[in-house]
């Protein structure tokens, strides 16, 4: 199978910026257990704001190279970062209908990306090799 490179990069550098999108639900959580308007709350908004702000800037550049439904249906893997930033920051427990939820999100994106995959293939789109 021939793969686009120029694609397979985008790809992942959506995920690079899931990632940095889901951070700031780290920073949201942290915020909720500051005293309102401490300095502490303050920064753990600046940095929402800021990692939000890089979001948006970087989504704007990732909907400019793929399809939009491959961009938003490749965002759901948002909730795999949450399961695992609740694990190694706040202690979170992972239960069996967080591995099966994740599990289905997983696999959700991997189908559909197997059939935008077969659908682009279909009209030639794939040919860098």
């Amino acid at each position: 199978m021939l793969v686009n490179h120029s694609k397979l990069k985008t790809l992942l550098v959506l995920h690079v910026l899931l990632m940095v999108y889901s951070v700031s639900g780290i920073f949201s959580k942290l915020a909720s257990q500051q005293d309102f308007f401490s300095w502490q709350f303050v920064a753990c908004y600046a940095a929402i704001l800021g990692l939000l702000g890089l979001y948006a800037i970087g989504w704007q550049q990732i909907i400019k190279r793929l399809p939009l439904t491959t961009a938003f249906a490749n965002r759901a893997v948002a909730v795999v970062w949450g399961i695992i930033w609740g694990v190694v920051f706040f202690g979170e427990t992972v239960t069996v209908g967080k591995i099966a939820g994740a599990a289905l999100v997983i696999c959700g994106v991997a189908l559909f990306a197997k059939a935008d995959g077969e659908d682009a293939r279909g009209k030639g789109e794939l040919v860098d090799g």
